[in-house]
């Protein structure tokens, strides 16, 4: 089996991680060959998506498709188990097995991502939406306390930013910060367990009708851990960043974020900081591992949305 090709922000983030993320992607043929033999698979194409794994198809000796992820340094899969089994395929994607030594999992078959499709945002938005309040009926103790997130993203978005001679506008850069502060300390009662990275690259259809997937979709890749619910709200807010240049781009986000709040129930004013600090923070992680291309239109819409007032939001 020849080496397999990576996603771009994969190849990016291997590059930086230098001889050991070359050593895994020279052992990545064995290891699936390994787990196509454990697992008595056939394994097809790569999948597009993932920034930290490889991901493909593959088919079981009975003909059924299943999906095999395999970690990258530095990108364990563990909390990404403890969600998916503690979900059993209610709001994510159901998990068939797990091999802990190389890394791996192997789970259900889904359609094309939203991200995929010529969907609308409004459309994708509001199934995303749906599909976390599925999502967010995992009992609190499926993953274990954590830092509040605002508190790590004031401080990943302040370093991020002086590490790498401070690409971000300084309005754009108070105004995340500030958000990060009026974020913290939120009250814990209200936490659920968030998926964390909850886009519409990472929200899928079943296919075919089950349990679990009311709306039809439901998420792969969770970072889980416990917090504010607007998080996740603002975080499937983040990208869009093609749709959020020239006149009305604000009003057009300020409507995503009351649609985001109709389907969930929160503060549309919460969900749009998130997502705020979510996109300024977005943009300083990936550039920081090289990709700046994919980094850059995150801070020049976040500059865009901020001079661009409609409300007071931000």
């Amino acid at each position: 089996m020849s080496v397999p090709r990576l996603q771009p922000l994969t190849r990016a983030k291997l590059s930086g991680q230098g001889e050991e993320g070359a050593a895994w992607h020279r052992a990545l043929p064995s290891v699936l060959a390994e787990l196509a033999e454990q697992w008595d698979l056939t394994l097809g194409r790569a999948l597009p998506g993932g920034s930290a794994s490889y991901v493909c198809r593959a088919t079981t000796r009975d003909g059924e498709a299943r999906v095999v992820k395999v970690g990258a340094p530095g990108h364990h899969l563990v909390a990404e188990v403890r969600v998916l089994r503690a979900a059993g395929g209610r709001g994510y994607v159901l998990l068939h097995a797990h091999d802990a030594e190389r890394d791996a999992i192997l789970v259900e078959a889904l359609g094309r991502s939203l991200a995929q499709t010529p969907d609308p945002p409004e459309r994708a938005i509001g199934l995303v939406a749906d599909t976390l309040r599925e999502a967010w009926t995992l009992p609190l103790d499926a993953v274990p306390p954590g830092e509040d997130k605002a508190v790590s993203l004031h401080a990943l978005v302040r370093d991020l930013d002086e590490r790498l001679g401070h690409p971000t506008d300084p309005a754009v850069l108070r105004t995340a910060l500030d958000h990060a502060e009026a974020l913290a300390g939120h009250d814990p009662g209200h936490d659920v367990v968030l998926h964390g990275d909850a886009h519409p690259g990472n929200t899928l259809p079943v296919l075919a009708p089950r349990g679990g997937a009311p709306v039809g979709h439901v998420f792969v890749d969770p970072d889980g851990f416990r917090g504010d619910p607007a998080y996740d709200a603002g975080v499937a807010l983040r990208d869009w960043c093609s749709h959020l240049t020239g006149p009305g781009a604000r009003a057009r986000l300020e409507g995503w974020c009351d649609l985001a709040a109709d389907h969930t129930g929160l503060d549309p004013a919460r969900i749009w900081a998130w997502a705020f600090l979510e996109r300024v923070s977005t943009g300083l992680y990936v550039m920081s591992f090289g990709a700046e291309r994919v980094g850059r239109p995150f801070l020049a819409s976040a500059e865009h949305l901020l001079h661009d007032r409609h409300r007071p939001w931000a």
